[in-house]
């Protein structure tokens, strides 16, 4: 898939799932709904999320970050926009079950931290590998 293509796909889709996150939230009666309203409520929330500050993510290493191949941002900012948006569905659904406290934020955003650092010392390791195993080839 060349980089066009994923850009318009990822574009497609997000409006797609902020047209279907509109939709629930002007047709649907959370009172009524129930439980289904608020999974759809969330999901769509969550997906529309996932696109939107992906691509924005992307575009914003693409302008600042000019020394790599930019399908380099694109699992980076897509794992970054996941965190994201999980904090924020996670987020307003404990504001939604009345379990929110001034501190459960900073759990959250620690523990997101913790993963990202986990991933980006795991891909900072294999880059130093495929140096030695390069260096070593030649």
């Amino acid at each position: 898939m060349t980089l066009k293509r994923y850009i318009a796909t990822m574009l497609l889709t997000t409006l797609l799932c902020w047209t279907a996150f509109m939709l629930v939230l002007y047709r649907i009666d959370p009172e009524s709904a129930g439980t289904v309203g608020m999974m759809l409520f969330f999901i769509s929330l969550f997906f529309g999320l996932l696109g939107t500050l992906n691509l924005l993510g992307f575009f914003l290493r693409f302008v600042f970050l000019r020394n790599t191949v930019p399908f380099r941002y694109i699992g980076i900012s897509l794992r970054q926009s996941f965190w994201f948006a999980l904090l924020v569905c996670l987020t307003l659904l404990l504001i939604q079950e009345e379990l929110l406290v001034w501190w459960m934020p900073i759990l959250l955003v620690l523990g997101l931290a913790v993963l990202e650092g986990f991933f980006l010392a795991r891909s900072l390791e294999a880059r130093i590998y495929q140096k030695k195993k390069l260096q070593h080839q030649q």
